[in-house]
């Protein structure tokens, strides 16, 4: 199959394809550049998690400083991912993407050196740059490379698999690290991953751009990075202290209003940064709300399960991992039937279908318990729901960037990738902060489960009847 950077047309995404195509060597060369870099960006979401204290004692920072460690990586991560994701549209993906790898490797590195606390705040601020280049111009190229359709669904599934895979792995693999060779290795592990996939892409990626090249629209990227830096900084750090800070209440205020500026700037926009017709679809809508719920939602589940799993049932972090590790090899084999199911269902129902199956599962975790049993209960049913959550992220990604001219592909990831860093920062302080402020963690547990459930199901429900509309 040779490598098309044009326009694609193609059936609407409910359209069943008549099997799943086989990929040439260098497709799949290309895959896996453009995998294997997204999986070491989720891989850096998880893998610190566990060295945390460990840093702490070995910088010389405080638990209050620790929060900066996750937080200093997911506010440039998250607030530069749609203007990157347009820069690569006007000016080059590969360009950018390239940019945003070799950032990575060199943040990675100076974290992995760090001698004081600023030196390594800095290395992950910078991997949160490099992160949010890597994410929307890895996702464009990839859906401007593969023609929409069976090779498209094929390529999303095989990367929405290791990008569940990769929060998984870095879970196990950050305690194990961490116990062998200490957290630096956590940093170092990051390293060799932009090492390896560095110096294959430049001969394998094609260049991928709109051919106008209109101006870029500044003040809307202005109104919607530090809108999304103002909303992502007061939910991360809401996580930790709650919503009664004063900081938090500002920042959550300014990134609010600061979004609201941003609709209003693009309205008015000769060039606009984002095409508010394109927000009006009701496929890139309805995908997006479908995909910021099934991250958020599965991210609490996770959050809570890790402390009840610890706290109330007294595993340790090794054997918590552990049971997160079966969650990781049923996301490989959704990762496979997933295409296959969109093929014959079409990305609609498929969404729908694992937005409810992810509910429905999440439901079932109401019956936990203080009993040791309660652990193959937990560890069944969060394995599960996570191949009905990787269902819906492929599915909600082939939805929304179905039907979308090349020349806006890196808007549409942009969109999809922005969707994915808010839902993962947005589930623990909204839900998961109930756990721990109730007075019983068992009933703060369950009350989040309950509602986490609920939210799923009812999304399932709206998302289904939104998707039907757009048909009519």
């Amino acid at each position: 199959m040779a490598i098309d950077t044009t326009t694609q047309t193609s059936p609407a995404a409910d359209t069943a394809a008549p099997g799943i195509p086989r990929l040439s060597t260098r497709d799949k060369l290309v895959l896996f550049v453009l995998c294997a870099a997204q999986f070491m960006v989720a891989l850096d979401f998880s893998v610190l998690n566990v060295a945390l204290p460990g840093l702490g004692r070995d910088l010389g920072m405080n638990t209050s400083a620790l929060q900066w460690a996750v937080t200093a990586f997911a506010l440039p991560s998250g607030g530069f991912l749609l203007l990157f994701g347009r820069v690569g549209d006007l000016f080059g993906r590969r360009r950018l993407f390239l940019a945003g790898l070799a950032l990575f490797g060199a943040a990675s590195l100076l974290s992995t050196l760090a001698w004081d606390p600023a030196s390594f705040l800095a290395g992950r601020a910078l991997q949160g740059l490099g992160a949010a280049a890597i994410v929307p111009t890895g996702m464009s190229l990839l859906t401007t490379t593969f023609p929409e359709g069976p090779a498209r669904d094929r390529a999303l599934g095989i990367s929405g698999t290791l990008l569940s895979l990769g929060f998984t792995v870095g879970m196990v693999a950050g305690g194990t690290l961490t116990d062998t060779f200490g957290w630096r290795s956590t940093m170092a592990l990051l390293t060799l991953f932009a090492l390896i996939v560095l110096p294959l892409a430049p001969g394998l990626l094609p260049e991928s751009r709109t051919p106008d090249r209109p101006r870029l629209d500044v003040p809307g990227a202005v109104t919607v990075t530090t809108g999304l830096l103002s909303l992502i900084y007061a939910l991360s750090t809401a996580a930790d202290h709650g919503f009664g800070r004063p900081d938090v209440l500002a920042a959550l205020a300014a990134g609010l209003l600061l979004l609201a500026a941003f609709v209003l700037v693009e309205s008015r926009s000769a060039a606009p940064l984002v095409s508010l017709p394109m927000l009006r679809r009701r496929t890139v809508a309805w995908g997006n709300i479908g995909g910021l719920v099934t991250f958020s939602m599965m991210s609490t589940i996770v959050f809570v399960l890790t402390l009840y799993l610890q706290e109330i049932l007294g595993l340790s972090a090794f054997e918590t991992g552990l049971v997160f590790g079966f969650q990781g090899v049923l996301s490989v084999v959704a990762g496979t039937l997933a295409p296959k199911v969109i093929g014959r269902l079409g990305a609609r129902r498929t969404l729908v279908g694992s937005l409810a199956g992810q509910g429905a599962l999440t439901a079932s975790l109401l019956l936990l318990n203080t009993h040791v049993w309660s652990a193959w209960l937990a560890t069944a049913a969060v394995a599960l729901a996570s191949m009905c959550h990787l269902g819906a992220i492929i599915s909600y990604g082939v939805t929304v960037t179905s039907g979308v001219p090349d020349a806006e592909q890196g808007l549409a990831t942009g969109l999809v990738t922005s969707t994915q860093q808010v839902g993962i920062t947005v589930g623990i302080p909204l839900l998961g902060v109930l756990a721990t402020t109730s007075g019983d963690l068992l009933s703060g547990v369950h009350t989040v489960i309950a509602l986490d459930a609920a939210i799923v199901l009812g999304a399932a429900l709206l998302t289904g009847l939104g998707l039907r509309r757009s048909r009519a």
